[in-house]
């Protein structure tokens, strides 16, 4: 689609100049979108349609903190990988 992509076991995590240059998206769950909107509504936004009610999240990366960005990676990571591998992962911290 034109813009970097990551992945953790063939699933879309998040990516990277999405809807534009500047911007990323992290798969969220709804709740865990809500709170990151609440605590940055200037930071974070749904995705526009049902991917968005879904937890599609936009990151506005110029002005977002990067612990933020790298807590809402971690999320959308772990709410893409498969079970087994994020406790693995889990496990070796």
């Amino acid at each position: 689609m034109d813009h970097p992509d990551f992945r953790v076991r063939g699933k879309i995590f998040a990516t990277l100049s999405y809807p534009e240059a500047g911007w990323a998206m992290v798969k969220l769950t709804p709740e865990q979108q809500d709170n990151y909107v609440r605590a940055d509504s200037a930071v974070f936004q749904p995705v526009t349609g049902g991917w968005g009610r879904r937890g599609a999240t936009s990151v506005r990366l110029r002005a977002a903190r990067k612990v933020m960005v790298r807590r809402a990676l971690a999320e959308a990571w772990r709410n893409s990988a498969p079970k087994g591998v994020a406790e693995e992962f889990d496990a070796r911290k």
